[in-house]
């Protein structure tokens, strides 16, 4: 058959040469990586018959080999698997099938330290290019279970790679490393050496659950003397000759036994780490293991686990989430989606179930009432365990709620069960604390007396929030106001109502109405007075401003800036509109409010002018009057409908002081 030549696409080229010259200090973990795959192989071998009995692929052995060549240095995992197609091969070995690759790369790069540059290579599962760590040339011979036909793979990882097509290829992939030198000083070990094999699998890979099986090595020459032609006849004569010539078994090199099924205290952490390793494709230790138990009508195991870090796909949509799912230790699927909420779709693991179908498929799961109750409790418990962190372990909770966080808040929108617990492990910037986030409880502790609302303020950055015009108030009088900087903030704090009967409420929504009550009636009197001075003004900039705004009014929550503008009480943000319009929804156009600080001189003397021109308004009145809305929104983060307008109003200002 014709071989063809291909070359890496560029990401993958630039990945080869990092691993060439290997920026891993724990080079073991190549033959992890290709038991791994060998593991998912045979699963999906096993899935794939269960669901097409035409298949016709034998499946009442499915294992994983290990070879190992001294003599020729090479070596071989093989399995009885899956197997790929000769698209598949180009498709997934030739490439790196990820847009975040070049990003990857970038940041690999930058990454100071081995460990963080280990960490970023486990997000992106790109573990079959490990083995150019340890080989000089790596050969793939594959043929997908139901085809006829093979195929070969070989590169030496600088720049290109074969691929053709055979005949006699059997079922399943094998790889065939021919290995590097050794070289201790590079921690680049002898991996054709049986006891180290053995080390390697037993640390990463004792709990894989078909059998890994070493060959028997060939016992070395023991030296014996010569002791002539008739030795030979005598030694084939004697009794249990044969029998120590004959080929040795196999070893079997894990113990494959299922570490959810194991009771605590028979599993070491590391044990966990490697199965969460294994799962997730990660190379750095989970940040929390999750064990649960269900027993009575509905038995099920699960062994979950909390990431170190957020993957880099995290918010990026097709972003495989939801936990491995097996029916009486057999592998069902990857990623089942019904088990846990999207909001959570940062855990890994494995749920064990004993009394589902073998044959189920996603669309049965979705309707599932076994399935549904398990989603609940898996929920419940991991939200429970992060509770527990936050008391016990601060520091780890920290590390979650910094990586998983913005993505935990997404459970505010759609899981209203479990909107008391989300909000429980929740933590908020606040003008409390410049370093120090605070949770919800925290913040009702500090509330003033006849404080009604948690107040709260969303916007770009924190900077930019504590220097809207918005917070002046809040500043002067002290009261605590938290800083929401996700986007996902602007949409939860419509949706849920209140904490512990305490209501949400946005400093730049309806009016603020703060201070005692003898300060709030000495306000009001004030206000009295100030509506009747002004009350020319408001009404002639409501009808000037009418395109832009529903109102124009004085402000109570302005102590420095002249002017802010706010929305009613029950209308959509700003930046709200803009997250539906991203979406493709449209919503009809809202008028906002524009709040005048009466004490400000720009407005006394805007008011002055006004009453003194009150019959016929100059037109460098009405221009005033458009610059004060347009600070103000500029103030507030917000876009000028034509800024052409804007920039010649100021200029001519600016030269008349002059």
């Amino acid at each position: 058959m014709p071989t063809e030549t291909f070359e890496f696409q560029v990401e993958a080229r630039q990945l080869l040469q990092m691993m060439i010259h290997s920026i891993y200090s724990n080079k073991d973990v190549f033959l992890r990586e290709l038991v791994s795959n060998a593991s998912d192989a045979l699963d999906k071998l096993r899935l794939e018959a269960l669901r097409d009995e035409s298949l016709g692929a034998d499946v009442s052995d499915l294992h994983i080999d290990i070879e190992a060549d001294q003599q020729s240095r090479t070596l071989t995992v093989r399995d009885n698997g899956i197997g790929m197609s000769h698209d598949e091969v180009v498709q997934l070995i030739g490439t790196i099938a990820n847009s975040g690759t070049a990003k990857f790369l970038r940041e690999l790069k930058e990454a100071e330290g081995t460990t963080a540059a280990e960490g970023l290579i486990g997000q992106f599962g790109v573990g079959f290019y490990a083995s150019f760590m340890v080989a000089d040339e790596v050969t793939l011979l594959t043929r997908r279970a139901g085809e006829s036909q093979g195929t070969r793979w070989t590169s030496d990882g600088e720049g290109t790679y074969t691929v053709e097509t055979v005949d006699d290829a059997p079922q399943g992939t094998s790889v065939v490393l021919r290995l590097k030198p050794e070289d201790s000083e590079d921690r680049l070990y002898d991996y054709t050496s049986p006891w180290k094999i053995r080390e390697i699998v037993k640390r990463y890979s004792d709990f894989i659950t078909w059998p890994i099986r070493m060959a028997a090595q060939p016992k070395p020459d023991q030296g014996k003397p010569d002791q002539g032609p008739d030795a030979d006849s005598t030694a084939a004569a004697e009794p249990g000759a044969d029998a120590e010539d004959a080929p040795a078994e196999p070893e079997t090199l894990n113990s494959m036994k299922a570490l959810w099924a194991r009771s605590r205290d028979e599993v070491t952490d590391d044990e966990y780490h490697e199965l969460y390793k294994h799962i997730s494709h990660d190379w750095i230790d989970p940040l929390e293991t999750i064990r649960l138990q269900a027993e009575g009508t509905f038995e099920y195991q699960a062994l979950l686990f909390i990431p170190s870090h957020a993957p880099q796909d995290l918010f990026l949509q097709g972003y495989k989430r939801g936990v491995q799912l097996y029916v009486k230790r057999v592998f069902i699927m990857d990623d089942c989606e019904a088990l846990m909420p999207p909001y959570l779709r940062f855990v890994k693991g494995v749920v064990d179930a004993q009394d589902l179908s073998l044959n189920v498929s996603r669309e049965i799961l979705q309707q599932d009432r076994q399935i549904q109750l398990m989603h609940r409790r898996l929920a419940k418990k991991v939200l429970s365990t992060v509770k527990d962190m936050m008391s016990a372990e601060p520091e780890k909770y920290a590390t979650f709620w910094r990586e998983f966080g913005r993505v935990l808040k997404e459970g505010l929108l759609g899981d209203s069960d479990n909107h008391a617990a989300i909000l429980g492990v929740s933590s908020f910037a606040t003008t409390h604390d410049a370093d120090e986030p605070t949770t919800l409880a925290r913040y009702v502790e500090r509330m003033k007396d006849g404080q009604e609302h948690i107040f709260y303020l969303t916007g770009e950055s924190r900077q930019v929030i504590e220097n809207s015009p918005h917070m002046e108030a809040f500043k002067a009088k002290g009261i605590e106001v938290l800083l929401l900087t996700d986007p996902v903030d602007e949409v939860w704090v419509d949706a849920v109502p209140e904490f512990e009967g305490k209501q949400f409420r946005s400093v730049a929504k309806g009016e603020v109405d703060l201070g005692t009550e003898a300060e709030k009636e000495e306000a009001e009197t004030e206000r009295g007075k100030q509506q009747e001075e002004f009350g020319a003004l408001l009404s002639w900039m409501t009808d000037r401003l009418g395109e832009n705004v529903k109102e124009v009014r004085l402000s109570s929550r302005l102590t420095v800036s002249p002017a802010c503008i706010v929305s009613d009480t029950n209308d959509v943000t700003p930046a709200l509109e803009n997250i539906y319009r991203a979406m493709g929804q449209e919503l009809p156009t809202v008028k906002r409010i524009l709040e005048l600080n009466p004490a400000h001189p720009l407005v006394v003397g805007l008011n002055k002018a006004h009453t003194q021109d009150q019959d016929a308004p100059a037109p460098a009145l009405e221009e005033t009057a458009q610059l004060v809305y347009d600070l103000a929104l500029l103030a507030e983060g917000g876009e000028l409908s034509d800024p052409a307008r804007f920039v010649k109003s100021m200029a001519d200002r600016l030269e008349r002081t002059l």
